[in-house]
C-alpha cells in the first residue's frame, strides 16, 4: 500500500491556542483509518486540515504526494471528498439535486448532466440508502437522513479518498452499521476512507488502522490491534479496558473507571 494522504509535523493554531501540534501520520490507500479520541481532542480539526479547508500553521499535508496548499481546489475535490459532522441545509433542494451537486467537479460550468452523471447519482443514492427519498425536500429530513444524503453526495463525486467526520453520530443502530459496512466496501474497491469517531468499538471492528489523538497530539498510529491497547486507551480516555470477543470473533471493549481517576484532569 502507498500513502494516499499524509501529515508531516502539522500544527494548527486558532484564537492563540494550539488545537493540533506536531501530528505526523500516513493514511494508506485502500484502507479504512479511524481517527479516534475523546471529545475535543482535535479529530475534526485534523480532518479539516487534511482537506486543506483549514490552513496549517506549521508542517504540511500531502495529498498523493503533493502539498495540498499548492493544489487548485477543484483538483483537490476530484481526489478527496469530505463529509462534515453537521451540515446546514435551509433551501428546498430535493435529495436528488443535493446528490447531483457532487458531479459538478466532473463537468464544465454550463454543461448538462450526462448519462454517466445520472448513473453515478443513482448508484450513490442506492449505496447510502436514500434512493427512496430522491424527490423529497432536504428540509423535511431527520438529522440521520441528512447525514446519509451527504454521504451519497460524496460517493457521487467518485473521489479516491473519502473523509467522514463522526458519520454515525445521528444514525440509529441499523444505519450506523450500514454506513460502516459501506466504508469497508469502498476500501475493498481500492479507495481510501478516513473516519473521525469517538466510538472505539466501531473503530476496532471496521478500521484497518487507527490514529489515536488526545489534546491535539498524536498518541499512536498504526494497525488497529497495535494501537488500541489497554495502555494507550487508559492514557487517552482515562479508563481501564478489557477486550471480549463476539461470536463472530470481533473484539469489543468493556470499560471501567480508572482507579486513579480523581488524579487525572478530565477537561479534554
Amino acid at each position: 500500500m502507498r500513502d494516499a494522504l499524509a501529515t508531516i509535523g502539522i500544527g494548527a493554531r486558532r484564537s492563540n491556542r494550539w488545537i493540533l501540534k506536531d501530528v505526523t501520520m500516513q493514511i494508506l490507500q485502500g484502507a479504512v483509518t479511524a481517527v479516534v479520541g475523546p471529545n475535543g481532542s482535535g479529530k475534526s480539526s485534523l480532518l479539516r486540515c487534511m482537506t486543506g479547508l483549514w490552513p496549517v500553521t506549521e508542517g504540511a499535508v500531502l495529498l498523493e504526494g503533493r502539498n495540498v496548499t499548492e493544489m487548485q481546489r477543484q483538483d483537490v475535490s476530484r481526489i478527496l471528498s469530505y463529509v462534515p459532522q453537521e451540515v446546514r441545509m435551509e433551501f428546498e433542494f430535493s435529495i436528488r439535486e443535493i446528490v447531483s451537486m457532487g458531479r459538478y467537479i466532473h463537468r464544465s460550468r454550463f454543461a448538462r448532466e450526462s448519462v454517466q452523471d445520472r448513473h453515478a447519482v443513482d448508484e450513490a443514492m442506492n449505496r447510502a440508502d436514500v434512493a427512496r427519498l430522491a424527490e423529497r425536500s432536504v428540509t423535511q429530513l431527520s438529522g440521520g437522513e441528512r447525514q446519509r444524503v451527504m454521504i451519497a453526495r460524496s460517493l457521487a463525486m467518485q473521489s479516491r479518498i473519502l473523509l467522514l467526520d463522526e458519520p454515525t453520530s445521528s444514525l440509529d443502530i441499523e444505519h450506523s452499521l450500514e454506513v460502516l459496512e459501506l466504508c469497508r466496501s469502498i476500501a475493498r474497491e481500492g479507495r481510501t476512507v478516513v473516519i473521525a469517531t469517538h466510538d472505539l468499538n466501531s473503530a476496532s471492528r471496521f478500521a484497518d488502522r487507527v490514529a489515536l489523538i488526545d489534546s491535539g497530539r498524536l498518541v499512536s498510529a498504526g494497525p488497529t490491534d497495535a494501537v488500541c491497547t489497554p495502555e494507550n486507551l487508559e492514557r487517552t480516555f482515562r479508563v481501564r479496558s478489557e477486550i471480549v470477543f463476539s461470536i463472530e470473533g470481533d473484539p469489543t471493549f468493556v470499560f471501567h473507571r480508572s482507579a486513579n481517576r480523581s488524579d487525572v484532569d478530565c477537561n479534554v
